[in-house]
């Protein structure tokens, strides 16, 4: 094969790398405009509503760990095509569901492929671009522009097959993406040599169950009581179970998580920025989605299409704005800078009104914020990947998804919390927005202190931490 042909099939492979954090992303949000029409099909409660996120979430999060492990152990190629066959599966499972249960059990199906998908997908990029730090900055900016354009880009078509097809058809998107997927893997992406060790299973069980027991204690908090037995035994079965896991991996020789990675100069403090970055981004869509239908009285089609120009924005802004700030001047004043102005959009959307209108109270303040999460997520993202050692690869991918994934989840869940407290739906949602901001601000605080990096480094290595 000759060189041009090499480099062609490399971008072909990008392509496809970029397309799975894309669908693995938008499976978190295509379902948030079709949730009205899943609540009254299934029967689910206004409070376990979000669990139709959750389950994804959380399985997605908890196994990110595993997922990373396994493509270090076992090649990430092979995780690569196995998350993508099991979240085929999945699908096919949550869109035929005729119970709350089976429901439930085909989007938890759906987050374990995607676990197994995002971090070989990342070890496959740094695989093939990692040697060329100029070209491996492109490659990231791609990258890390599919996750929230596939987020984003996920309502818009959510509201085009709920309002044109039925619900089941936001899950049966996959199915085609994903057999094509499999199709060109063999062709297109490096095989790679597998590792040495074991896979840590009790490891993976006691992470993803302390995760949940944590989401599920906050999710259930405002209709059982913060201070209820049931709330309490939620969180302390969280702490233990997380105890567990670390104690776990502190004595195994061959551990889920290498305990010492989080000593790596900024690796822990570019993880914490994605955990809240996630923590704010995310209630933002769920809210924001809601107050389009449910307070302006948008249709799914309209409501999708409201947020499209948050879509072009972030692609904009990842891809041709952000690689070259970071660039000009490094990580820690980009994610401080970004999650300040993410902060912002928040606040601005916090002062929603029932009589409002998309002009006026969505779409600047929603373009303050995408904005903010442009120029915060990608230095943020290629910080946490470049600290850790070459053979890590999987397993930093791993935990900077987890941390993104979880942030979502939990934050999710507490804001969801936070506007039950409220009679008025958009008071609540209104409380949700400034919770949000809260969280961003946060992150933009710890950011500050935690993050290291200087403007005077090589552009070429801050282009490779893009």
């Amino acid at each position: 094969m000759s060189e041009v042909q090499q480099s062609q099939r490399r971008w072909w492979a990008l392509a496809l790398i970029a397309a799975a954090q894309f669908v693995v992303i938008m499976d978190t949000s295509i379902i948030g405009v079709a949730l009205p029409r899943i609540q009254s099909d299934l029967g689910f409660s206004q409070e376990n509503l979000s669990w139709v996120f959750n389950a994804y979430v959380v399985a997605f999060g908890g196994l990110l760990l595993l997922g990373g492990r396994l493509s270090d152990l076992f090649g990430a190629r092979r995780m690569f095509a196995t998350g993508w066959f099991v979240l085929l599966i999945g699908s096919v499972v949550a869109g035929a569901a005729g119970e709350i249960w089976v429901e439930l059990a085909g989007r938890a199906l759906q987050g374990a492929g995607a676990a197994l998908i995002a971090p070989s997908a990342l070890t496959l990029l740094m695989m093939l671009f990692g040697g060329e730090p100029r070209e491996l900055g492109k490659a990231l900016a791609l990258y890390g522009a599919a996750a929230p354009a596939g987020g984003t880009a996920g309502v818009f078509l959510g509201g085009v097959i709920t309002e044109y097809l039925s619900w089941p058809w936001v899950f049966y998107i996959n199915i085609p993406i994903a057999v094509i997927a499999l199709v060109a893997i063999p062709a297109l992406m490096p095989a790679g040599a597998a590792g040495r060790g074991s896979t840590d299973l009790l490891g993976a069980v006691t992470v993803t169950a302390g995760l949940a027991a944590a989401v599920y204690a906050v999710v259930r908090a405002p209709e059982a009581g913060w201070g209820s037995v049931e709330t309490i035994a939620g969180l302390a079965a969280a702490v233990a179970l997380l105890g567990v896991f670390v104690a776990v991996q502190a004595k195994k020789k061959a551990p889920l998580v290498r305990l010492a990675i989080f000593r790596t100069p900024n690796l822990g403090a570019a993880n914490t920025a994605q955990l809240l970055l996630g923590g704010a981004w995310i209630p933002m869509w769920f809210f924001l989605n809601l107050y389009l239908q449910q307070v302006l009285g948008l249709g799914a089609f309209a409501s999708g299409s409201a947020l499209l120009p948050m879509t072009v924005l972030i692609m904009l802004l990842m891809v041709a704005v952000a690689p070259r700030l970071t660039t000009r001047f490094g990580a820690k004043p980009m994610v401080v800078a970004g999650l300040v102005l993410l902060a912002a959009g928040l606040g601005w959307l916090a002062l929603v009104r029932p009589d409002g209108t998309y002009w006026a109270d969505v779409l600047p303040a929603s373009l303050v914020a995408a904005a903010g999460m442009s120029l915060a997520f990608v230095p943020s993202l290629g910080t946490a990947i470049s600290s850790a050692r070459p053979e890590e690869g999987g397993l930093a991918s791993g935990i900077v998804n987890t941390s993104y994934q979880i942030g979502s989840a939990l934050g999710l869940a507490a804001m969801t919390a936070v506007a039950a407290s409220f009679t008025s739906l958009t008071d609540g949602i209104s409380a949700a927005f400034v919770g949000a901001a809260g969280i961003a601000v946060l992150g933009a605080l710890i950011a500050a202190v935690t993050v290291r990096g200087a403007r005077s480094e090589a552009p070429e290595r801050e282009t490779a931490a893009v």
